[in-house]
Protein backbone atom coordinates (compact mmCIF):
# COMPACT_ATOMS: atom_id res chain seq x y z
CA UNK A 1 0.00 0.00 0.00
CA UNK A 2 3.35 2.36 0.86
CA UNK A 3 4.29 1.71 -2.51
CA UNK A 4 1.49 2.84 -4.46
CA UNK A 5 0.75 6.19 -2.18
CA UNK A 6 4.47 6.74 -3.39
CA UNK A 7 3.99 6.04 -6.83
CA UNK A 8 0.47 8.29 -6.53
CA UNK A 9 2.59 10.90 -4.61
CA UNK A 10 5.17 11.43 -7.73
CA UNK A 11 2.95 11.10 -10.78
CA UNK A 12 0.65 14.26 -9.11
CA UNK A 13 3.79 16.24 -8.39
CA UNK A 14 5.25 15.42 -11.17
CA UNK A 15 2.15 16.19 -13.32
CA UNK A 16 1.51 19.57 -11.50
CA UNK A 17 5.16 20.64 -12.28
CA UNK A 18 4.53 20.50 -15.81
CA UNK A 19 2.67 23.20 -15.25
CA UNK A 20 5.03 24.92 -14.07
CA UNK A 21 8.17 24.18 -15.78
CA UNK A 22 7.54 25.26 -19.31
CA UNK A 23 10.35 22.49 -20.45
CA UNK A 24 8.53 19.20 -18.98
CA UNK A 25 5.84 17.94 -20.87
CA UNK A 26 3.09 14.95 -20.31
CA UNK A 27 -0.11 14.46 -22.72
CA UNK A 28 -1.89 13.46 -19.51
CA UNK A 29 -2.09 12.29 -15.97
CA UNK A 30 -1.98 9.20 -16.87
CA UNK A 31 1.45 9.43 -18.80
CA UNK A 32 2.42 10.65 -15.54
CA UNK A 33 1.47 7.52 -13.50
CA UNK A 34 3.31 5.59 -15.96
CA UNK A 35 6.02 8.39 -15.67
CA UNK A 36 5.94 7.19 -11.76
CA UNK A 37 6.09 3.13 -12.85
CA UNK A 38 9.08 3.69 -15.20
CA UNK A 39 10.96 6.16 -12.69
CA UNK A 40 10.28 3.72 -10.13
CA UNK A 41 11.92 0.89 -12.14
CA UNK A 42 14.88 2.82 -13.38
CA UNK A 43 15.73 3.68 -9.88
CA UNK A 44 16.08 0.55 -9.09
CA UNK A 45 17.88 -1.12 -12.52
CA UNK A 46 19.91 2.00 -13.50
CA UNK A 47 20.61 4.13 -10.50
CA UNK A 48 22.67 2.48 -8.76
CA UNK A 49 24.91 1.30 -11.97
CA UNK A 50 25.22 5.12 -12.86
CA UNK A 51 26.07 6.00 -9.21
CA UNK A 52 28.79 3.22 -8.76
CA UNK A 53 30.34 4.80 -12.18
CA UNK A 54 29.94 7.72 -11.07
CA UNK A 55 31.61 7.56 -7.66
CA UNK A 56 34.66 8.92 -8.54
CA UNK A 57 32.77 12.23 -10.04
CA UNK A 58 30.68 12.17 -7.01
CA UNK A 59 33.43 12.17 -4.59
CA UNK A 60 35.00 14.89 -6.05
CA UNK A 61 31.91 17.42 -6.82
CA UNK A 62 30.46 16.27 -2.38
CA UNK A 63 27.77 14.67 -4.01
CA UNK A 64 26.42 17.16 -5.93
CA UNK A 65 27.40 14.97 -9.29
CA UNK A 66 24.17 13.00 -7.88
CA UNK A 67 22.01 16.06 -9.01
CA UNK A 68 23.27 14.77 -12.57
CA UNK A 69 22.94 11.43 -12.10
CA UNK A 70 18.85 11.97 -11.56
CA UNK A 71 18.89 14.32 -14.74
CA UNK A 72 19.68 11.47 -16.94
CA UNK A 73 17.24 8.83 -15.20
CA UNK A 74 14.84 11.29 -15.93
CA UNK A 75 16.26 11.53 -19.46
CA UNK A 76 15.78 7.69 -19.92
CA UNK A 77 12.29 7.64 -18.83
CA UNK A 78 11.87 10.55 -21.34
CA UNK A 79 13.16 8.20 -23.47
CA UNK A 80 10.54 5.20 -23.28
CA UNK A 81 7.69 6.95 -22.55
CA UNK A 82 5.96 8.47 -25.59
CA UNK A 83 3.72 10.69 -24.27
CA UNK A 84 6.39 12.44 -22.04
CA UNK A 85 8.75 15.01 -23.55
CA UNK A 86 11.91 16.82 -21.96
CA UNK A 87 13.31 19.54 -23.58
CA UNK A 88 16.84 19.22 -22.46
CA UNK A 89 19.17 18.62 -20.11
CA UNK A 90 18.71 21.65 -17.95
CA UNK A 91 15.31 21.03 -17.45
CA UNK A 92 15.59 17.40 -16.68
CA UNK A 93 18.09 18.69 -13.80
CA UNK A 94 15.15 22.05 -12.90
CA UNK A 95 12.44 19.04 -12.84
CA UNK A 96 14.56 16.15 -11.37
CA UNK A 97 15.59 18.70 -8.29
CA UNK A 98 12.21 20.42 -7.81
CA UNK A 99 10.18 16.67 -8.34
CA UNK A 100 13.11 15.35 -5.52
CA UNK A 101 12.33 18.34 -3.03
CA UNK A 102 8.61 18.22 -3.00
CA UNK A 103 7.99 14.52 -3.41
CA UNK A 104 10.41 14.10 0.02
CA UNK A 105 8.28 16.85 1.52
CA UNK A 106 5.09 15.29 0.65
CA UNK A 107 6.09 11.85 1.42
CA UNK A 108 7.77 13.29 5.57
CA UNK A 109 4.09 14.67 5.78
CA UNK A 110 2.51 11.97 5.29
CA UNK A 111 4.77 9.09 7.31
CA UNK A 112 4.65 11.79 9.93
CA UNK A 113 0.84 11.81 9.90
CA UNK A 114 0.36 8.34 10.24
CA UNK A 115 2.59 8.14 13.10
Amino acid sequence: MNLIIRLLVTAVVAFFLTKVLSGVHFDGFSTALIFAIVLGVLNLIVTPVLKILGLPLTIITLGLFSLVINAVVILIADYFIDGMKVDGFWWAFIFSIALSLITSLLSGIFSSSKD
